[in-house]
């Protein structure tokens, strides 16, 4: 298995910012030659399918990306060069999500030539899932549909994340009337726009999810005003909102427009919660190997998959995006072993 580290230092070792990895998936391309496997690109996505085929087949997908965010202020290491120390390799995206992408091709490669399997497997090394690009998982998705459920790699310590929750971004305009602010002129929007967030802060919505639990909505930034002796006229504030499967974006949206005053503008409705239910044969098995479950708060691929999916790999989200950003090899490793053992059993 040691050729899946040194396709990670390889890919640690090419600059891969969301829209600029055509290295990223040069190296991946080359990978999959050298392992004589038939694989197919779109832009800087490359996948492909188990050798043995059949359509009469559930298909499963295993997918992770190959970008990275730009390197944290206070790195002590070069970024782009994979350092081992100890059990420890650093770099840039090796956490997020290098060592869940490897380990999720390495099993791919382990079942690629199976005929027993009871589904198809279809492996796919996509793009700009860092800034929820369009031109990632989403272009690949109508070449590789119909899929019955999908494995994202992101680094979970190969628990299961069952679930997780939609992005709703608000762009959120208080309206008032300008003046001078020495008289008693004008209706100040900033007033409104105060007045509106405290709504938002104490409003919960009805529908609070087993595994992703409430609604959350976080009011994270505010601009208003042109200068100090002017009564501004319009304030604009900012609303993150995540949202649980009980309620679409296109929906949570329209109840927050109709709870303030301000102006509601969603700047995307196409981040949806996404998951599987404790019921599903993937949740099932996970829970009979005592694996830990759980909803997560952050979004990945899962958010544009309209099919049951789950996140899992190895490595730990608290690493993502950090300074001398780190997964440990025998994670990887495990992760490995982890995936096979799992889909070997897996009846959908």
């Amino acid at each position: 298995m040691e050729k899946y580290i040194d396709l990670l230092k390889a890919l640690i070792s090419q600059q891969s910012f969301s829209k600029e990895e055509e290295n990223a998936a040069a190296v991946m391309r080359d990978f999959l030659k050298k392992e004589g496997i038939v694989f197919q690109t779109k832009e800087n996505n490359t996948w492909a399918f188990c050798k043995h085929f059949d359509s009469g087949k559930p298909t499963i997908m295993l997918d992770s990306h190959i970008d990275t965010v730009r390197p944290a202020k206070g790195y002590t290491k070069d970024p782009f060069a994979p350092i081992v120390e100890g059990d420890r390799l650093y770099g840039l995206g090796s956490n997020d999500a290098g060592g869940p992408l490897v380990s999720l091709l390495a099993t791919f490669v382990h079942f690629y030539d199976r005929e027993d399997l009871p589904y198809n497997l279809v492996f796919a090394a996509t793009a700009e899932e860092e800034i929820s690009g369009r031109r990632g998982l989403e272009i690949v998705l109508p070449q590789i549909t119909p899929i019955a459920f999908a494995i994202i790699g992101e680094p979970t310590k190969m628990e299961l994340a069952m679930a997780e929750k939609g992005l709703l971004v608000l762009d959120c305009y208080a309206h008032g009337k300008s003046g001078h602010a020495a008289r008693e002129e004008g209706d100040n929007a900033l007033y409104k726009a105060i007045l509106d967030i405290e709504k938002l802060r104490n409003f919960e919505f009805e529908q609070v999810s087993k595994v992703l639990g409430k609604v959350k909505i976080s009011v994270t930034q505010i601009e208003a005003g042109t200068q100090h002796n002017v009564v501004p006229d319009i304030c604009h504030f900012v609303a993150d909102v995540r949202t649980n499967e009980h309620y679409t974006n296109k929906e949570a949206a329209r109840i927050i427009n109709e709870l303030i005053e301000s102006d509601v503008k969603p700047r995307s409705v196409r981040l949806n919660s996404s998951g599987i239910s404790e019921e599903h044969p993937f949740a099932q098995l996970v829970k009979k190997r005592g694996i830990h479950i759980y909803g997560s708060p952050t979004t990945s691929d899962q958010a544009i998959i309209s099919f049951p999916s789950v996140k899992m790999g190895p490595g730990d989200s608290a690493r993502s995006h950090t300074a001398d950003e780190y997964i440990y090899i025998s994670e990887i490793y495990a992760g490995i072993e982890r995936f096979i053992d799992l889909l070997e059993e897996l009846k959908l």
